[in-house]
């Protein structure tokens, strides 16, 4: 085998114009490879952190109640019941926190616009605090009452600034119109499609809003030891709360605002829960990012598919220039097995080679891009990316994938020459020669 791989590595150097140009093209794509991955992964990893962070847990557990039959609120009755039930059953559990969920109208003396509103508690959001960036004001200043914290394109629209106030105006869960007069403590850099529909103000005033006592909550938030959890945990935290006599929803993947209009068609009253996981509540989203991967997938695997041809065209030509020498190497006892394994390396060799290369090149770029931050100037590109600033995120692993997709295409790719190849006669070659 050492034999043949150091034939097969001779062969490349001696045609060293068509291997260098070969193996440009091959690393090419494979520097443009990672750096899809890397996008992919960058908006996936900050996806996942803003969405845990802005409008889930790893794992969420909310509810609907019903007053009647046509109605839907998005709260959890007795929450603190459910939540100590949680906390001491399930296994696994970092910590979990609770908020308020709300929808409504926000109103400066300029403008308006409609907005989901979130009530927290400060002192116990430490995760919060890592994903946000405050521009102006102080986020420590939402312990305060009657304040909320509004992000940058939100502010521009409203036409407002830090100290200014707002009035939130809402029907309440029983159809009575109710408002609230908040002052602006803080404003966030905008973080994507996330940023464009949330506004954060204290868990009192949100109760205040909907004429609601400290015994109900809009979600329980649970945040996990190991992320890849959140399939056992659901179906845990799901057993405990039936075992209790909860009601449950069934799990759908769907956030709980687009089932509401469902739920408000259903005939039953009271109370049900709804546990889903963090990608449940922004499955629209998620989405997208499986389509930028499919469209991404889709470019490499034609790039993938010019190189492999391009392959066979090049051990063609390296074929029928080594006739002769295949002959002289069938006659001396080589067997067809060992030829079609000695254009397989060659062609492997020379694609491990090209596409390390290529990976190191993919990677250095990857990561001076994410370390310049540089900012994205486009609305459209920074909601899609999630993010203000042009982030790429590789791991080894990827890495590794990223090596082992292109070599195996490629390997696949020369079995027709090499099987061809090793079917050549060796009096026919010799004549030839």
């Amino acid at each position: 085998m050492s034999r043949l791989f150091l034939i097969a590595f001779r062969n490349i150097l001696e045609h060293r114009r068509r291997s260098l140009t070969l193996g440009a093209a091959i690393a090419l794509v494979t520097v443009l490879l990672v750096l899809l991955m890397g996008i992919s992964n960058g908006i996936q990893s900050t996806l996942f952190r803003s969405a845990t962070t802005l409008i889930a847990g790893h794992v969420t557990v909310g509810g609907v109640y019903k007053f009647t039959p046509s109605s839907a609120a998005p709260i959890v009755t007795d929450y603190r019941e459910i939540r100590t039930l949680v906390e001491e059953n399930v296994e696994g559990i970092d910590y979990a926190i609770d908020r308020m969920r709300g929808f409504g109208k926000i109103i400066s003396f300029k403008s308006s616009q409609f907005t989901l509103i979130a009530g927290i508690d400060i002192e116990e959001e430490s995760g919060f605090r890592e994903v946000l960036s405050i521009t102006k004001g102080s986020i420590d200043d939402l312990s305060g009452p009657d304040t909320i914290l509004i992000f940058e394109k939100h502010a521009e629209r409203l036409g407002v600034r830090v100290g200014d106030e707002l009035i939130i105006k809402t029907p309440t869960f029983r159809g009575v119109q109710n408002t609230v007069n908040v002052r602006i403590v803080a404003i966030a850099k905008d973080i994507g499609l996330l940023s464009s529909f949330m506004t954060y103000v204290r868990k009192d005033t949100v109760r205040k809003l909907y004429d609601l006592t400290d015994k109900a909550t809009g979600a329980i938030f649970v945040y996990l030891k190991d992320i890849k959890d959140v399939p056992k945990t659901m179906d845990k935290i799901r057993e405990v709360l039936h075992a209790n006599g909860y009601d449950l929803m069934e799990h759908e993947k769907k956030s709980l605002w687009e089932k509401l209009d469902t739920i408000r068609r259903e005939g039953w009253t009271g109370q049900k829960i709804d546990v889903t996981a963090w990608d449940d509540e922004i499955v629209n989203l998620a989405a997208l990012v499986k389509a930028f991967d499919a469209v991404s997938m889709a470019v490499v695997l034609v790039l993938l598919i010019i190189i492999v041809i391009g392959l066979m065209n090049a051990l063609w030509m390296a074929i029928r220039e080594r006739t002769s020498e295949i002959g002289t190497l069938r006659a001396i006892g080589m067997q067809r097995s060992s030829v079609l394994m000695m254009i397989l390396m060659e062609a492997v060799t020379l694609t491990l080679m090209a596409s390390l290369v290529g990976i190191a090149l993919g990677y250095g770029i990857a990561a001076g891009v994410s370390a310049a931050g540089i900012e994205i100037t486009s609305e459209g590109v920074r909601a899609f990316l999630m993010s203000d600033v042009l982030y790429l995120e590789v791991n080894a692993e990827h890495l590794v994938q990223a090596v082992l997709t292109i070599t195996c295409f490629n390997a696949l790719g020369s079995l027709y020459p090499a099987w061809r190849a090793a079917r050549i006669p060796p009096v026919v070659a010799m004549q030839k020669g």
